[in-house]
């Protein structure tokens, strides 16, 4: 019982673990920003393509 004490007291004293936090912690930003540009990209080139879509349909004589 006293190893796993002071294992976790090590633990805690140790910077390394910290680290890690904070690069997790960015990496989760990073990807949320990501994600936000990715979903931003995607409905523009969609709205785009919907233009163009419109577009040849109107040219054809569609409706």
């Amino acid at each position: 019982m006293k190893k796993l004490f002071d294992g976790l007291r090590r633990f805690i004293a140790e910077e390394d673990g910290a680290t890690a936090v904070e690069y997790a912690v960015m990496v989760a930003l990073i990807v949320v920003v990501a994600l936000g540009a990715i979903q931003s990209l995607g409905n523009q080139v969609n709205s785009t393509f919907q233009n163009v879509s419109d577009e040849i349909q109107s040219a054809a004589g569609g409706n």
